[in-house]
């Protein structure tokens, strides 16, 4: 399971950091909000962990971003202030839970774990990026301007590039992450392009970008 703690306090973040490893998590520690949005950029999250007072953004600038980008994943806040303006400006901007400083490890566990299988079923079914939707179950691809249906080599190949956004790899990288090397890499690439047309069929403001022999998913830009 792994989770992005984003506290700015290095004392409390290596000892939280510490304890959650020794409970299974595999755990990204990053120190202020723009740290946090970054990482959020470049790896896929069971969950994440924000304080709500971090420098060059905090915790609800952050959590506001993740949700105006689509990004669904299950958002616990952490506040020194036990008040309900600090509740209800987290969960009006999209937290799923909130925990109050100073806090039992116990309890931040509990609710880790309650969080990531309480919304695991519907993370893993409908994946968003930008104006695209994807329902892994149905395979249905859908933006704000159009919807089709993909078969179910397309919905996996774009299911992996969505928890992969920006990050670039050959066909024979895709054919093994993806498929386990059942495939080979002359069906991957093949399949990268029917699938940069469907998002191009459904005028999706992504594309599969390419740089050499590797591709990515990604914004096209203007």
């Amino acid at each position: 399971m792994k989770v992005l703690y984003a506290e700015d306090e290095l004392q409390l973040s290596s000892a939280v950091t510490e304890i959650l490893k020794m409970e299974g998590f595999e755990v990204t520690s990053v120190y202020d909000g723009e740290q946090a949005l970054e990482a959020l950029k470049k790896e896929y999250y069971d969950a994440v962990v924000l304080d709500i007072m971090m420098p060059k953004k905090d915790g609800i600038e952050v959590l506001t971003e993740m949700r105006r980008d689509g990004d669904h994943t299950s958002v616990l806040m952490l506040t020194a202030k036990a008040t309900v303006d600090d509740r209800i400006a987290g969960l009006s901007v999209g937290a799923d839970d909130y925990l109050s400083k100073p806090f039992a490890m116990k309890e931040l566990v509990a609710r880790l774990n309650s969080l990531i299988r309480r919304n695991s079923d519907y993370r893993y079914s409908v994946l968003k990026y930008a104006n695209i939707e994807l329902d892994s179950n149905s395979c249905e691809l859908k933006s704000d301007k159009g919807s089709l249906r993909l078969n179910n080599t397309e919905a996996e190949l774009l299911s992996f590039y969505i928890r992969n956004i920006g990050c670039f790899f050959t066909a024979e990288q895709i054919n093994d992450q993806v498929w386990g090397g059942r495939e080979s890499a002359e069906k991957a690439e093949l399949y990268i392009y029917y699938l940069k047309n469907k998002l191009r069929q459904i005028h999706s403001d992504v594309s599969v970008l390419i740089s050499g022999e590797t591709y990515a998913l990604g914004e096209e830009k203007a």
